[in-house]
């Protein structure tokens, strides 16, 4: 299921978000996640509560992490590992609990450094390889990141996450950095990944070829439009060898 606008052209590099578009990110698994968390600090909420309320002040956070149109006004950067610790600790003076919201947080960082990998990704990146630059940027932090791309074996010319780069998707000063290290301008670099706003309005605003990655064929309507919808990533290569050298 490839839906393009028009034909695009040969890019000189690839880059690709990570999460829910080379490797899973369920609220299922995060769920799971928090099972743990309920059980081992004691807390006296079920998992899907704490998740939901969790969850809306975390949302919060993202939302006012970055203006996109004045990205110089940017708030503070905070790695996620300490946003999330201060959401947890919302969360527990909400209730009234007295728990270590460090410790929750950690435990989210470390959960986010061992997400399985979608099926297709390994063959799909190794089709690119050779082809041109492959890069990666990720809202995440290093922790998260690095042992989660270490132990996947994957390969990529250039990786930078948002806690390196001390800036978060969509800001426009984010995709200028990962297209510096590789050195290539934003014309010439597809970015692929499954967030509308993130990703697709990130790289729409500096020029780039945005893809969207579509796994679930959600119905949208949205102001936010790619270039192109792709189902999985092995649709990638058959973009490339019909892409146009200019």
């Amino acid at each position: 299921m490839i839906k393009k606008k028009y034909k695009i052209a040969f890019p000189e590099a690839i880059v690709f978000d990570c999460y829910k578009t080379l490797f899973e990110n369920s609220e299922k698994d995060w769920i799971k996640m928090f099972e743990n968390i309920v059980q081992e600090l004691h807390l006296p909420i079920a998992k899907e509560e704490l998740w939901r309320r969790w969850k809306t002040y975390e949302v919060n956070f993202r939302k006012n992490r970055t203006n996109i149109n004045y990205p110089e006004k940017d708030p503070i950067f905070k790695s996620y590992r300490q946003a999330w610790a201060e959401c947890f600790l919302k969360v527990f003076e909400d209730l009234e609990i007295i728990a270590d919201h460090f410790y929750a947080a950690e435990k989210a960082v470390i959960h986010m450094s061992n997400r399985p990998i979608f099926p297709e990704t390994a063959v799909a990146l190794a089709n690119l390889r050779n082809k041109v630059k492959l890069g990666l940027f990720s809202n995440a932090d290093e922790d998260s990141l690095n042992p989660l791309l270490k132990n996947s074996s994957l390969k990529f010319d250039q990786v930078l996450s948002s806690e390196k780069a001390r800036v978060y998707k969509p800001s426009p000063y984010a995709f200028r950095r990962i297209y510096k290290e590789l050195n290539v301008q934003p014309k010439r670099a597809w970015y692929i990944g499954d967030h509308l706003y993130d990703d697709v309005t990130g790289a729409r605003h500096v020029g780039s070829t945005s893809i969207w990655i579509n796994r679930d064929t959600v119905e949208y309507d949205s102001e936010i439009k790619p270039d192109i919808v792709i189902k999985d990533l092995m649709e990638v290569s058959e973009l490339l060898n019909n892409a146009p050298e200019i």
